[in-house]
């Protein structure tokens, strides 16, 4: 996606009269650049429930910026979609630091990035946590659920 498609879209996300709930910026080809200004405006929306930014090669900076986002106390996501984003140990670590502070997200989905075992565990440890709201977590081909009680189905 064009950076100037991209700053149109991050000055409407700015408004006080957006009401977005749900972007999807499927295999956009967002730059490190787009990242970050599409971040910075959702930083701003306290409508969006549902992110999907599946097939973009965020990077380690576009996760900084999404852990920066997930640790806004503004923040109410609720569905975040990273499907094939070449994520990284870094990132997950990135992610699940976010997450601890994180009482919206109910569902991430991780898969098709190649996540090492210990990413894996990190993650599912996190949603295994009592502070934890996530109830479905997507990697490497399984989801994993959560009932109240926190305890594999």
């Amino acid at each position: 996606m064009k950076h100037s498609r991209v700053e149109l879209l991050s000055s409407g996300l700015k408004s006080p009269n957006c009401r977005l709930e749900a972007l999807r910026l499927k295999s956009c080809w967002l730059s490190e650049i787009s990242c970050s200004a599409l971040i910075s405006a959702l930083k701003s929306n306290i409508h969006l429930r549902h992110l999907n930014l599946s097939g973009n090669a965020l990077q380690d900076s576009g996760v900084e910026l999404l852990r920066d986002l997930l640790e806004s106390p503004d923040c109410r996501l609720e569905t975040l979609r990273l499907r094939n984003c070449s994520l990284s140990e870094i990132n997950c670590s990135a992610l699940a630091s976010a997450l601890k502070s994180n009482i919206h997200l109910r569902e991430l989905d991780l898969r098709e990035n190649y996540l090492q075992d210990s990413d894996v565990k990190l993650l599912s440890d996190l949603r295994e946590s009592p502070d934890s709201r996530l109830e479905a977590l997507r990697i490497g081909g399984k989801t994993t659920r959560a009932n109240i009680q926190k305890t594999w189905l």
